[in-house]
C-alpha cells in the first residue's frame, strides 16, 4: 500500500515562504506524475502544481511565479517551494501521486496558514 507522508505546513506572515515535502513509500510501480492540491475553507479542492516523470510542470495561474514544484526521484519525494505567500494561499495542501497504472493516492494534508 502506498503511503504519502507530508510535512512543512505551518503559520507564516504574508510575503513569507514555506516548503512542503511529500515522501512516497510502498509503491511497486513508477509514478506517472506527482503534485499538490489545496482546499480552502468552503471551497473545492484545486490543483496547485503538478510535475510529470518527464519533468513537465503545470501551475495554477494564481501561484505561477511564486511556487515551484520539484521532485527527488531517488527519494520518491515531491516538494513545493512557496514564496511570496498571500493570505489567499491559506488552505490544507494535499500531496497527490498517480502511478503508471493510473492509480491515484493522496496524502493526509498539511495546513498552511498565511496571516496578513
Amino acid at each position: 500500500q502506498v503511503q504519502l507522508v507530508e510535512s512543512g505546513g505551518g503559520l507564516v506572515q504574508a510575503g513569507g515562504s514555506l516548503r512542503l515535502s511529500c515522501a512516497a513509500s510502498g509503491s511497486r510501480f513508477s509514478f506517472d506524475h506527482m503534485g499538490w492540491y489545496r482546499q480552502a475553507p468552503g471551497k473545492e479542492r484545486e490543483l496547485v502544481a503538478r510535475i510529470t516523470g518527464g519533468g513537465t510542470v503545470k501551475y495554477a495561474d494564481s501561484v505561477t511565479g511564486r511556487f515551484t514544484i520539484s521532485t527527488d526521484n531517488a527519494k520518491k519525494s515531491v516538494y513545493l517551494q512557496m514564496n511570496s505567500l498571500k493570505p489567499e494561499d491559506t488552505a490544507v495542501y494535499y500531496c497527490n501521486v498517480v502511478n503508471v497504472l493510473r492509480v491515484e493516492y493522496w496524502g493526509q494534508g498539511t495546513l498552511v496558514t498565511v496571516s496578513s
